[in-house]
């Protein structure tokens, strides 16, 4: 029996309907408060039969803090896919954070090691790779730095050591390290926002960029490597590195709507991350920009995604057919 968490994400969505073509049942966990209508929809989005996949989900309501509930999730599990996790970029939330993406995955780790599972694929992320100013090619063997590292990685970090933790005790396990996710169904939240603020006539372009891929091939590679005999690395999924100017202006071609025109400098990004400190301080309202944040915006890492090309062939889809799908898609939702 398979288990998937974080299910009602972007990467855990379309983990599900990829599982689902080939799996008889699989399990998924999620809180009360998620929603589970917003899974059917992602699958609506490529197959017809959406409903009858989504009833072969076997749904359990846990949550990776909870010990008890995931020891009901995990019975006569054999192998786990951990997508679960807080996306926050808020210095305040650092506890919260720890306690989801860290305390989650170590209870995740330690119940498979209890439980014998076979083999553990967790998805972590780019911002948990080492950088180096020397060498700007970053590869999954880069020195890990925690100097100006934002709270979101950090505490990712912290949770890859888990991993690396249940391997040393016996559990087979693969990290995947994404970049930049892009992929549809979450507008209003994460990269689905590079599309929605692109439709509503966004202006501004932040400096540097990132690298990207799309969701699909994130959900494709963990499976591979589920079924692989790869066991105890980690893998960069990234299909290119782009700049943030050249995603939304290919997003905005597709779209039919402007490309945004004006460039956000460092100092006025510093300025406004100050200004947003201040805001939090006398409303008490969440950080929508840290200092952090600014800090990785003032220069661009170029990630290699060699290794998992070698390791299992891997084929990722070009970024323009990326963009131009999930943007074809946005369009149709707002007909």
């Amino acid at each position: 029996m398979i288990l998937v968490t974080g299910g009602t994400g972007l990467v855990g969505a379309h983990l599900l309907l990829q599982l689902l073509k080939t799996e008889d049942a699989v399990k998924a966990i999620h809180r009360p408060s998620s929603n589970l209508e917003q899974v059917k929809k992602v699958f609506s989005y490529y197959v017809d039969n959406a409903d009858e996949l989504f009833a072969k989900i076997n749904w359990v309501v846990a949550d990776v803090t909870d010990i008890p509930s995931l020891e009901d999730a995990f019975i006569n599990v054999t192998h786990v896919y951990h997508c679960a996790a807080l996306i926050s970029f808020d210095p305040n939330d650092y506890f919260k954070l720890r306690h989801v993406n860290t305390k989650g995955t170590a209870n995740i780790v330690n119940i498979c090691l209890a439980n014998n599972v076979q083999k553990l694929t967790y998805v972590s992320s780019i911002a948990t790779l080492g950088k180096n100013e020397a060498t700007p090619i970053v590869t999954e063997e880069t020195e890990w730095n925690d100097a100006d590292v934002n709270v979101y990685a950090l505490t990712k970090y912290a949770a890859e050591m888990e991993v690396w933790r249940g391997t040393q005790e016996g559990l087979d396990a693969v990290i995947v390290n994404p970049g930049v996710i892009l992929g549809p169904g979450y507008w209003d939240s994460g990269s689905g926002q590079f599309f929605s603020k692109i439709a509503n006539g966004l202006k501004y372009y932040p400096p540097s960029g990132s690298g990207f891929v799309g969701v699909a091939d994130v959900a494709d590679m963990c499976i591979k490597l589920m079924k692989s005999d790869l066991k105890n690395e980690r893998y960069i999924a990234v299909t290119k590195n782009a700049t943030f100017k050249e995603v939304l202006d290919k997003i905005a071609k597709e779209i039919n709507k402007p490309k945004p025109t004006k460039a956000l400098k460092i100092w006025q990004l510093n300025i406004l991350y100050k200004l947003d400190w201040l805001v939090h301080l006398f409303t008490r309202r969440g950080r929508k920009l840290s200092k952090m944040q600014v800090h990785g915006l003032k220069s661009q890492d170029m990630y290699q995604n060699a290794k998992i090309k070698e390791a299992i062939n891997f084929k990722f889809t070009d970024l323009d057919t990326v963009i131009k799908t999930t943007s074809s898609l946005l369009l149709q939702e707002q007909l």
